[in-house]
């Protein structure tokens, strides 16, 4: 999905951030790369280039330099030609390198070395800095000034900003913080505070702890980078009462700091600039839509601050649903962000996992939100003090653990053991998951900051989780342990997804075999042919010789097959029957379904007419619908309707389906006759295989009746009542129904 910057993330999961025109809206993940939003601090910004890759020209010995090409390696002069006579081509001397078309004998001296100072290597390689030139990248420019301010507020010393676009293209940051310092840096006596931390990598006040408990920046390099990347920039601070200004232009400054006068009612820091085409391109524009969306994102991670938004009409799309002007505010934080993100849609549970934790010892805090969608489309986001990790790291990898150790332990306690195959992708998979922390000095991979790596992360979030999930679970045990049956289902589903890969790769390049007791028909393509599914080797016997072979497959099926709806994921996996079953179809499972794979144009499901056979068949209609649902969807599942008497009279005989049916007969066919003859089968394989052809399997004179699903809530409901783990349910349902019965069949 689109991250809020509108860069792509890459998790078969969606990763989400409060990031549209709307409250918060969810776009499809695509791939990860260098986001926007990583901050800076104040004084001189986020992380520099330390923790990024160096570009292949300027690694080594040979240090950043100016792509340059190795010349002659040998102290020893080339040997000259001979006069009037010219070097043979490809004859090299030793020494006489000329790769990269350096001259014949060009040296590699100490002169050659350059030494990049002041911002000067911004410029160069900007991708180091700010993950390269594109429109990302631009964007990654507000960022930095945008989460300087946040590091202002989250410390304390600001609940203020404002973020303006111009329709030239100058984007301005304010903030009513403390200001950056303007007196003299001791190192630096000529220069101010303010100065050295716009003009030199690695200076700021965030190394330590001193000025910010927590703040994204750590290398001290984003004003600057900023500034370095900048056609012009323009930078004032109130301070003291006292307003400073000062203007640069593509990282140098065009004058001294200048006293602007005395200032009443106002503090704080605004940074003006607009990014240099020379480095982005003169096509490069920054768009409202991207801003806003990051300075909303920022409000929902903060809750103590109100972002003010304002820009041009003129640089608004047509049809755009960004406002001009907005002012972003959310108390509530990721639990605000959540229900703006789920909206109307069903959860598992009436309320959120959502909560807010303060670590010991000072070492900061984590908030999270957590809701399971009905429809299983999660989502996912974090943050480390306000800056976006699209790649995860150590602060997801604590809320995964605490999640499925709290869950595990709640299963524990309910005596439910098949939670024991429960993983981490279960829980979280299919949830809607805002995840924020702030810790000091943070480790993060890179200067774009997509992953948290420090270590000491992992363990205090899910220590302060599953503390505080244990205590949601129990509060209301009965919408958990509904979650729970939800989360183990996504388990064993994961389990068949596995081993149905392991089938096939086993079996990719071998001839499927189908199984053996399986009386398949001649035919070859899936038009006119149908397959019965009928119980034991006696039945079964009888179908196979009363079946037209061309048309017509038979499976016996032993017994009364697993009750799939009760089952756990390993006994379904080891079951022999549903295994032939699943075979002979060849469309696949679940989310494996394939209609175009299905082997035969019907199923048919032929169960003796008595009360066992529709047990059985009730059983097979289960496993179709919690198995092969598609089936039933794209009507290709019936039931057969073989009788249950056999009724005669001289040269009349007829058959009779139920009870109901023989006493109309009775009634109408065989009206005012006397010693009717009545038999009861006993079951298809008592039947002989003309009666089973004429009256249940011959096209011309069978009925079918073809299983629909019009209700699918019903449905569930009825199924998980009647067929679940949970007897109570049964008995409620005999109980509730009982007066409707008139007759037994025991």
């Amino acid at each position: 999905m689109n991250d809020l910057f509108g860069n792509a993330s890459p998790s078969p999961r969606r990763r989400v951030v409060p990031d549209s025109a709307g409250p918060a809206a969810v776009e499809p993940s695509a791939s990860r790369s260098p986001q926007s939003d990583t901050g800076p601090a104040r004084d001189g910004g986020t992380d520099g280039g330390t923790g990024a890759s160096v570009p292949a020209a300027g690694r080594g010995s040979r240090g950043l330099a100016a792509d340059r090409s190795p010349a002659s390696t040998s102290a020893a002069p080339p040997k000259p030609s001979p006069a009037g006579t010219a070097a043979p081509s490809g004859d090299r001397q030793v020494g006489d390198r000329q790769a990269g078309g350096a001259p014949p004998g060009g040296g590699y001296t100490a002169s050659d070395i350059e030494v990049l100072e002041g911002l000067e290597p911004v410029r160069r390689r900007p991708g180091m800095y700010v993950g390269g030139t594109d429109d990302r990248a631009l964007h990654h420019l507000v960022a930095e000034v945008l989460d300087n301010a946040m590091d202002e507020a989250v410390a304390g010393h600001a609940n203020r900003i404002e973020l303006s676009l111009s329709a030239d293209g100058m984007v301005t940051v304010r903030d009513n913080g403390r200001g950056i310092p303007t007196d003299p840096h001791p190192k630096f006596p000529g220069k101010s505070a303010l100065e050295v931390i716009l003009t030199t990598l690695h200076s700021g006040g965030k190394f330590s702890d001193k000025v910010y408990h927590t703040a994204g920046g750590l290398h001290g390099v984003g004003l600057s980078v900023v500034n370095a990347l900048a056609e012009t920039l323009t930078v004032e601070i109130a301070r003291d009462r006292t307003l400073w200004r000062q203007d640069y232009a593509r990282g140098a400054p065009l004058g001294p700091l200048e006293n602007r006068g005395s200032v009443a009612n106002r503090r704080g820091t605004t940074v003006a600039f607009r990014p240099d085409p020379e480095i982005f391109g003169d096509a490069a524009r920054l768009q409202p839509d991207r801003l806003y969306r990051m300075a909303r994102s920022k409000a929902y991670l903060f809750r103590g601050v109100e972002i003010r938004w304002s820009c041009d009409p003129a640089t608004l799309r047509p049809g755009s649903e960004i406002p001009a002007e907005a002012v972003l505010h959310f108390p509530g934080g990721l639990a605000d962000f959540l229900a703006a993100q789920l909206a109307e849609r069903e959860t598992m549970t009436q309320r959120p996992f959502a909560g807010r934790a303060e670590f010991p010892d000072g070492q900061g805090s984590v908030e999270w939100a957590v809701a399971w969608p009905a429809d299983d489309d999660g989502f996912s986001s974090s943050y480390c003090n306000t800056v976006p990790t699209p790649e995860g790291g150590t602060h997801e990898a604590g809320l995964r653990a605490g999640l499925t150790r709290g869950l595990k332990a709640f299963a524990e306690l309910s005596g439910n053991k098949r939670a024991q195959a429960v993983a981490a992708e279960d829980v979280v998979g299919g949830a809607g998951v805002p995840l924020s922390v702030f810790i000091r000095d943070p480790q993060f991979q890179g200067q774009t900051k997509e992953r948290l790596v420090s270590a000491a992360a992992a363990k205090l979030v899910e220590a302060a989780i599953k503390d505080h999930f244990d205590h949601w679970l129990i509060e209301d045990t009965n919408a958990a342990g509904g979650l729970l049956e939800r989360i183990i289902d996504r388990a064993e589903e994961r389990q068949r997804r596995r081993q149905a890969k392991e089938v096939a790769r086993k079996t990719a390049t071998r001839r499927v075999r189908l199984p053996g007791k399986l009386a398949d028909c001649s035919r070859a393509g899936q038009d006119g042919t149908e397959i019965f599914l009928v119980e034991g080797d006696s039945a079964g016997g009888s179908a196979k010789a009363a079946r037209q072979r061309e048309t017509q497959a038979v499976l016996p099926l032993r017994g009364k097959i697993l009750n799939v709806a009760s089952a756990s994921a390993d006994k379904l996996a080891g079951n022999q029957e549903i295994s032939d079953l699943t075979q002979a179809l060849g469309c696949g499972t679940r989310s494996q379904f394939d209609e175009s794979k299905l082997r035969y144009e019907r199923v048919i499901v032929m169960t003796d007419a008595d009360i066992d056979g529709a047990h059985i068949a009730s059983l097979l209609m289960t496993f179709f619908y919690r198995e092969m649902r598609g089936l039933i969807e794209t009507g290709h599942l019936y039931l057969a309707q073989p009788p249950l008497y056999r009724l005669q009279h001289g040269g009349t005989v007829t058959y009779a389906r139920d009870e109901q049916h023989r006493a109309e007969l009775m009634k109408t066919v065989f009206a005012g006759k006397q010693k009717v003859e009545v038999a009861r089968f006993k079951g298809l394989g008592e039947m002989p295989s003309a009666q089973l052809r004429d009256t249940t399997m011959d096209p011309a004179n069978r009925n079918l009746l073809k299983v629909t699903l019009d209700d699918l809530a019903g449905a569930n409901s009825l199924v998980e009542r009647l067929m679940g783990r949970k007897p109570e349910l049964r008995l409620a349902y005999i109980q509730e129904h009982a007066p409707e019965v008139e007759e037994l069949d025991v």
